[in-house]
């Protein structure tokens, strides 16, 4: 009869279950951690095609809650307009509106009323908006941090993508050096680049030197 013998190997078992859960179960919340946990993408497009990319990007999202990050005021304007004639339910805030209309515009936005904010990261980090779905990087950031604070707003619950123009891409390498990764890249179905628009000639506003005429006038007397 063949004696039975308590064995250690049942504890060992235990613990090392119980460890690798805990492994699993161990969540950074770093930024770059959380922006690695985020869907992201790009696309590369000329930055005079951005906008009409932009539109056919967007047809996907029109009633969910996106938001669009651009450097500058007059940008957030055109585009604010651009996607109003496209039924896209957006509004551009910026720092030429009173801080009682940005607030309106978020109220709106977490009140699902208003689907699409395009704003600047200065603005943004004011705004406190609320279940995000799509982060739109129409302009990428020339500061890495930007960019990861642009994608910590959706709390995980939402998307990435940006818009990259010849111009932005060494911010792009900034960004897939830091993170350590590179960010997939997508194509658009349906969109086909243009030729950049001829720059018509600006006029010569050169300021011409005060008082000339009456410098030679007296010239010629003496």
């Amino acid at each position: 009869m063949s004696e039975e013998t308590d064995t250690p190997q049942g504890n060992i078992d235990k613990k090392s279950v119980d460890k690798k859960d805990t492994d699993k179960e161990t969540i950074y919340h770093d930024q770059r951690s959380v922006a690695l946990r985020t869907p992201q993408s790009i696309y590369f497009v000329k930055e005079h095609d951005k906008t009409s990319m932009l539109g056919l990007l967007l047809n996907d999202y029109k009633q969910m809650q996106v938001v669009i990050v651009v450097k500058s005021k007059k940008k957030a304007d055109a585009l604010s307009a651009f996607l109003t004639s496209k039924a896209f339910n957006a509004a551009a805030v910026h720092g030429n509106h009173r801080q009682a209309q940005q607030q309106e515009a978020a109220s709106k936005y977490n009140a699902g009323t208003l689907n699409v904010i395009i704003t600047t990261d200065m603005i943004l980090k004011t705004l406190a908006l609320e279940n995000i779905k799509l982060v739109v990087s129409y302009d990428l950031p020339d500061d890495v941090q930007e960019y990861y604070n642009r994608l910590a707003f959706m709390k995980e619950k939402g998307v990435a993508m940006a818009l990259v123009s010849p111009e932005d891409e060494p911010f792009l390498d900034d960004i897939e050096y830091n993170m350590k990764k590179e960010i997939e890249e997508k194509e658009v179905e349906g969109f086909v680049s243009t030729k950049k628009p001829k720059q018509t000639a600006k006029k010569d506003r050169t300021k011409k030197p005060r008082h000339r005429k009456s410098k030679v006038k007296k010239e010629e007397d003496a």
